[in-house]
Formats: C-alpha cells, structure tokens, sequence
C-alpha cells in the first residue's frame, strides 16, 4: 500500500529535482567498516543534493521522490525542506523502506574507500509515473535528472524515459550520466544512459566515466561526437577542469530559454579546475552541476557557468559530507570574475566558503 503527495496544480520553480536520497552514516573514526564503532548520520542522493545546493542559492526548488513511512524518511524530508526546496510532493510508501548507506572516510590520495548500500526495494525505487505527482515534476524551468534514478528498477527507467520524450511544453532536461555499473542489472546500462543523455538539453558527463561506459577515449571532442543532440554538453575532466559545449543545432531549446550570446553558432570553452585542499569527494560531481544550473538560471557566460561549477565543487570538496553550502552569491560572482592568471592560482581549503572568513587566494611562485 503507498501513499502519494498531493495532486493539486503546483507553483512552477525554476528547477524540480526527481531521485532518490538516502540516509548516508559517516565513520566517527577512520577505518574499515568493521572496525568503525560509530557514525553520524546525514543524508546524500545526487538529485536531491542538486536541490539543497540550488535552494541553499536563493532558487526556487522542488524535489519530487519517495520515500518510507519511517523515521529515516521524516529524516530526509524535515533536512531537505530545511534547505528551503519544496517537499510537498515527496510520497510516503507504507510498505518499502527508505534507503540508507554507510560509507568509510577514505583516503585522501586514492580516495580509497568502503560504501555499503541498503536500497534494495526502498520506496524511491517504486517510482513511476503511477506513484509520483507528475504535475509537480513538469512544473519547473528546468527539470533535472540522473542516470542513477533510471538504474533503480524497470518503473523508475520507465519514467524517466517518459520524461525525457519529446513533447510540447516539456521543461529544458538537465541529465547528469551518474554512471554507476553496480546499479545495473545487466549489461544494457551504458546504452540506456546513451539513449537518455541524447534526449536531454543539458547534460553532465566524466570523461572518466565516458571512457567506462562507452569506450570513448579521445577526450571531451569525442565525446561530444558521440552526444551531438543536447544543446549544452557539459564534459568533467576531474581535476583538470572541464568544458562545455553549446549548439544551436543540438536541443536548442537550452538556448533559447536562457539568454546567453550563442544564438546561430557552436562554441566550446575549457575552464581549469581550482586547487582544492580535499577532505572528501562525495557529492562534488552534484554541486559542480548545481553551480552550472544556477549560472546557466541567472545567464551568465559560458566562461561563468564553468567558474561557479568548479567553486560550487571546491564547496563539496572542502566538507567531509555529502553536502555542502555553496558560497554566497557576490563572493562566488567575486571570484567567478577574476582574470584568467590568478583564478589559475587560487587554492581554496576547508572553510572557504564560511561567512566573514576571506578565501584563500595564493599565487603560486
């Protein structure tokens, strides 16, 4: 038996985040996760840390899942409401558990580490467009959505496929790849999140992951020979930086919707990554999404658009949770802004991002 969110025509927003999250337990101490005595709970799923970072921004922000009628359900709704996104239509399902995971707290070099997840049949993986508001999901200028949600069961895959089919009035797409081989139960995965990735309008992908899941080693040019079709192709190239493509012959309606002076032509542009003093990567592939959202929301430069996804990294990078808050407005604009010579020789550390405290901007010798 399930129960649903409500059904009444929702406020449009400018982003809706469809996905599970979890309840995440980090290590009280390092070690192996049978030696750990201890953890402290918080919460991760890439959707939904999208949603909290755009929200945490001053967007206006939906997430649409399901989840247990269970503590760890209260958890996650009361925690991601109180990043400011809306939560009205997340589901209740009175007969599946809402996800959790443990996680070890890695090396720093390797970024060597031990995840145990608890999924299997949680409430999130019965998503269909029978169990979800589906007015609420099409309510948003942007919907954004990941290949992890459509390797969670046949229903979930399902309607992600529906809500990635050309129709009138669909919002722009957002799909990061999220590339997991694990989730996927037989060997159909890369060609699904191929399929899905080209019916999308903007679109986040590793190059390490490209490599993994479809053999592409050429680098970002070959990949976006590969994924012609969206009109922005965003091509992560971890800690070298990363670039994005725009076509007006792709999906454009990414261009169209979003003023930005790419009408008419291509373009490509790479932006470095920053120096980062890392204390965990989780989560730093969904904040350098939610950085490009939001700069790509307010039309900024393509160049911009980059800049506020490697700060809104560095951000993640700098916590040792899922999720972090992103840096404030004008300091990230600040910083966006710098010439090309000291942006290249920031390094930022632990705190950055806090009120009142400078970042550290360090010139190399």
């Amino acid at each position: 038996m399930t129960t649903d969110g409500p059904r009444n025509a929702p406020d449009v927003v400018d982003v809706v985040a469809l996905g599970e999250s979890m309840v995440t337990f980090l290590p009280s101490r390092p070690g192996r996760l049978a030696d750990v005595p201890s953890f402290e709970r918080g919460i991760g799923g890439a959707e939904s840390n999208v949603a909290c970072g755009l929200a945490a921004a001053g967007h206006a922000v939906r997430w649409v899942s399901r989840v247990g009628a269970d503590g760890f359900g209260d958890h996650l709704v009361e925690t991601i409401g109180g990043f400011g996104v809306d939560v009205s239509s997340v589901g209740r399902d009175l007969s599946r558990p809402t996800g959790v995971y443990f996680r070890t707290a890695g090396d720093r070099s390797t970024d060597a580490h031990e995840v145990a997840y608890y999924r299997a049949g949680s409430a999130a993986s019965a998503m269909s467009a029978d169990t979800v508001d589906l007015a609420a999901v099409r309510a948003g200028r942007v919907l954004h959505l990941s290949g992890i949600t459509a390797a969670l069961s046949p229903g979930c895959l399902e309607l992600v496929r529906a809500l990635t089919a050309a129709a009138p009035g669909r919002p722009l797409v957002s799909f990061d790849v999220n590339h997991r081989a694990g989730l996927w139960q037989d060997a159909d995965g890369p060609r699904v999140l191929l399929d899905l990735a080209r019916r999308a309008d903007i679109v986040f992908v590793g190059e390490d992951e490209a490599e993994e899941a479809w053999g592409i080693t050429g680098g970002p040019s070959e990949i976006r020979a590969v994924l012609s079709e969206p009109g922005v192709l965003v091509v992560k190239q971890g800690a070298k930086g990363a670039t994005v493509f725009v076509s007006a012959a792709g999906h454009g309606v990414a261009v169209a919707q979003f003023p930005a002076p790419l009408k008419g032509r291509s373009t490509d542009t790479f932006v470095p990554a920053l120096a980062v003093d890392v204390v965990a990567t989780t989560g730093a592939g969904d904040a350098f999404a939610a950085g490009f959202l939001s700069a790509t929301l307010r039309g900024l430069p393509l160049r911009d658009r980059l800049r506020h996804g490697h700060l809104w990294a560095a951000a993640a990078l700098t916590v040792p949770g899922d999720l972090a808050t992103p840096p404030a407005r004008a300091h990230a604009d600040h910083l966006a802004a710098l010439d090309d010579d000291t942006w290249e020789t920031l390094r930022l550390g632990p705190g950055w991002t806090q009120a009142g405290k400078a970042p550290e901007e360090v010139r190399t010798p």
